[in-house]
């Protein structure tokens, strides 16, 4: 069955970097648009940004744009999201999924990221 191991959250002071991976199986990864969304507390799940099967194309939320860069191994079938300076207003439960505008499986239990100092 499809699987969706999210890792590499944390704590981090303001301004700091961090380098998400979610690593997937039980489909054909390298045919599958993927995404990391986020859920802040007492928030909506959000998109945050978003690679084609190739790698080619990335999309990213305004509030993330410059700051995060998305990218995928279709060898290792894990897809990453690499975070540089961050701020308090990223604080939330990262998850990954595949597709693009609405996810196709099943939440996982995704990372938690803390930025505070």
């Amino acid at each position: 069955q499809v699987r969706l191991v999210e890792s590499g959250g944390g704590l981090v002071q303001p301004g700091g970097s961090l380098r998400l991976s979610c690593a997937c199986s039980g489909f054909t990864f390298s045919k599958y648009h993927m995404s990391w969304y986020r859920q802040a507390p007492g928030k909506e799940r959000e998109l945050v940004a978003t690679v084609t099967t190739a790698g080619a194309m990335t999309n990213y939320a305004d509030s993330v744009k410059g700051r995060f860069t998305i990218s995928r191994d279709n060898v290792k079938n894990t897809v990453y999201l690499q975070m540089n300076s961050l701020k308090p207003e990223d604080t939330a439960v990262y998850y990954c999924n595949s597709g693009i505008t609405s996810p196709f499986w099943p939440w996982a239990q995704g990372t938690q990221v803390t930025v505070s100092s």
